[in-house]
């Protein structure tokens, strides 16, 4: 198997946590039904299912992510696999970015809060601990071992999120100066709805009482001027 930080690091972590026939974790500690959803909806945001060909392999873009955002041919991937994409109309192209973005946000509710769920089992955990005596050091390793798991997981959804709206944010700077069309508009409002979420993510704020899965409003694309050629009418990929 090839050596990078997805074969060396993430699988690893993945395999430690997969159950075997019996239901059981392979390394005997019971996943919780709220560890098992988190993982589930954490996944899908490191494999981006919906593009594939600019996705993988998503792993290795997280450790340059982690040091302060990826370079520009990392996040330029995105950009480039809907460039090579075939479509009956450049517009549709903005059409297809806001409905990957759209399929984000829609799903964040959910996945912030599993991700709250599994902070409050990590606290629940830590009372039981203070609160119970005789317990050896090996649950103890185990129990320690479970949160660091968790804790991963978690800055994993983050650097993916951070990675996907670097990855829209650039493929929509340079469509405005290939292929300027109104359609802009549409995603640039998608992505003022997932910057609150990725501001969010990065302050660890998955427990907040206020999300919405419809973020911010119409807004101006500052300093750009989008032409207003012809309709071209209602064209699909």
């Amino acid at each position: 198997m090839e050596r990078n930080f997805l074969n060396d690091e993430v699988l690893p972590l993945l395999d430690k946590n997969r159950r075997g026939m019996n239901g059981r974790p392979l390394d005997g500690f019971n996943l919780t039904d709220e560890e098992v959803e988190m993982r589930d909806r954490v996944w899908r945001f490191l494999v981006a299912p919906h593009a594939k060909d600019w996705a993988w392999p998503y792993g290795a873009e997280l450790r340059p992510a982690k040091a302060g955002g990826g370079t520009e041919k990392q996040v330029g991937k995105y950009y480039r696999w809907l460039t090579g994409e075939r479509y009956a109309s450049s517009r549709v192209r903005y059409n297809t970015m806001a409905e990957h973005v759209g399929a984000d946000i829609a799903t964040l509710p959910t996945t912030f809060h599993s991700i709250c769920a599994v902070i409050q089992v990590d606290r629940q955990r830590g009372v039981a601990i203070a609160e119970i005596a005789g317990l050896g050091p090996e649950m103890l390793a185990r129990v320690d071992k479970r949160d660091r798991e968790n804790a991963t997981f978690i800055q994993h959804f983050v650097l993916a999120l951070n990675f996907r709206y670097q990855s829209y944010q650039y493929a929509l700077d340079h469509f405005l100066v290939e292929t300027p069309h109104q359609e802009a508009l549409r995603v640039d409002t998608a992505l003022t709805g997932l910057v609150v979420w990725v501001e969010r993510a990065n302050a660890h704020d998955f427990c907040g009482d206020s999300w919405s899965a419809h973020g911010g409003g119409e807004t101006a694309l500052p300093g750009r001027v989008l032409l207003d050629p012809p309709d071209e009418g209602p064209y699909r990929k």
